[in-house]
Parts: structure tokens; C-alpha cells; sequence
């Protein structure tokens, strides 16, 4: 597991994470945040999203090399400071990723119409 709490939020302008082919042009910055794990490596991670689900917020991460959706709960204190929490309950789990599903599909129909 990663030790989540006090991580940096960064933005890293050399990484698309579009998910797209690289065949196209566009210039955007991805927003990503770093996590220390165990072990002391650090895993940057490309944010998929932030939303709110039942009035607590969440956040989908994308894991770099194993190019999978990690889903946490997600507080960005006055201070500037990011905390991430493990979703432990399996209900809680379950709603969340499938409110990120449905996100993330009505993303992906909004890409295809354009």
C-alpha cells in the first residue's frame, strides 16, 4: 500500500495522458500527483478525475505502468495540502467506481461526437 497523506499536487507538462494516440495535436497540461510508497519510490500519477459522490469528494488516479484507474477519497485542506484516503468498504467501493464508470463514458461519448 502507499503511504497517502501530505502528497505534492503538481502539474507535469511533458505527459499527455490524453489517451489518445499520439497522432494529433493538442496542447494541454496534466495535472498529476505524486505518492510515496512503502518503499520510498515515488509513483507519479496522471489525475483521471475529481467528483463528488454523497458530498465527499473522490479522486481517480492512473496508475503509470500498469495503466489502471485508482480510486480514493480525495481532501484538499485550506492549506494547500492533498490527503488521500483508502475506500476500505466494499458498498462504498463499488458506488464510487461506478459513478467514475459513468463518468468516465460520458467523456468518452462527448469525444466521440466531436
Amino acid at each position: 500500500m502507499s503511504d497517502l497523506k501530505n502528497k505534492d499536487l503538481n502539474i507535469e507538462d511533458n505527459a499527455c495522458g490524453c489517451g489518445h494516440d499520439h497522432d494529433h495535436d493538442h496542447d494541454h497540461h496534466v495535472h498529476t500527483l505524486t505518492l510515496e510508497l512503502e518503499n520510498g519510490e515515488e509513483l507519479v500519477c496522471p489525475i483521471i478525475e475529481i467528483f463528488e459522490v454523497e458530498g465527499k469528494e473522490y479522486i481517480a488516479l492512473l496508475h503509470p505502468e500498469e495503466e489502471i484507474a485508482m480510486l480514493y477519497g480525495f481532501v484538499d485542506d485550506e492549506d494547500g495540502s492533498v490527503e488521500l484516503t483508502e475506500i476500505t468498504d466494499d458498498d462504498e467501493y463499488d458506488k464510487i467506481a461506478e459513478v467514475f464508470n459513468e463518468l468516465v463514458g460520458a467523456e468518452d461519448d462527448e469525444e466521440e461526437e466531436a
